[in-house]
């Protein structure tokens, strides 16, 4: 028997509010399409976009480069949208973003990246967190993709970016969706509190003023008397 999806509130965030800036800056989202019939250089911009709004910078390396999708969408036989779901659905994003997150992170970072907004609650993470233990994480990509929020702001042409960004930037100090990352690979999580992690990082101790032994103070002369005792040995 199927899990119902579990019905959520929408709550009023930044991208549903109308904007108001008189001189948008330098923060405004920049919108790559090929609606415009894009020559080489432009496409090359826009593919870069796109491995950037879904892997993030510091993730964009040569094996999560998909070059037959790259050729598909230069040729114009897949759309944005198309290339958009093929880069979520590689073994690169898989290994590199799903295998290590658990479902409840996977459906906000998705979110994030794919519809340009955070989750409205906690209702809807466990919503579609559901959604993807009973279906698996391909049925909750296509999810994203053909929904009808996804259509109404990127269509099929366009890169999905982070909507209305500058307020979320400005009032919490945020930074842009598709570079939050966190990462916890299974080896490091093993190694987590382990001795093999803490024998390669610097102990310190730290011990406050108050506590420092004092001048003739017994414990001052300790390593003296070690030395000693040593040589007579």
């Amino acid at each position: 028997m199927s899990i119902p999806i579990l019905r959520y509130s929408l709550a009023t965030q930044n991208q549903r509010v109308n904007g108001f800036e008189t001189n948008p800056g330098e923060e405004q989202p920049c919108i790559y399409t090929t609606d415009n019939l894009p020559t080489a250089f432009e496409m090359d911009e826009i593919i870069w976009a796109c491995y950037r709004q879904i892997f993030s910078e510091h993730q964009i390396l040569s094996s999560t480069k998909e070059p037959f999708l790259e050729s598909q969408l230069r040729f114009n036989q897949i759309k944005i949208k198309d290339f958009i779901a093929g880069l979520l659905l590689s073994d690169s994003f898989r290994y590199l973003n799903y295998d290590v997150n658990n479902n409840y992170r996977i459906v906000e970072m998705c979110l994030q990246r794919v519809l340009g907004r955070d989750v409205y609650n906690e209702r809807e993470k466990l919503a579609f967190a559901i959604l993807i233990a009973e279906n698996g994480f391909d049925y909750f990509i296509y999810s994203l993709i053909n929904s009808d929020e996804y259509a109404e702001n990127f269509g099929e042409n366009t890169v999905p970016y982070q909507r209305r960004r500058i307020i979320a930037q400005r009032v919490k100090g945020e930074i842009p969706f598709n570079l939050k990352t966190p990462r916890l690979t299974a080896s490091y999580a093993v190694k987590q509190n382990s001795a093999q992690l803490l024998s390669s990082v610097a102990v310190r101790k730290f011990r406050p003023q108050e506590q420092s032994p004092r001048a003739g103070d017994p414990a001052l002369f300790l390593s003296m008397v070690d030395e000693v005792s040593t040589l007579v040995n």
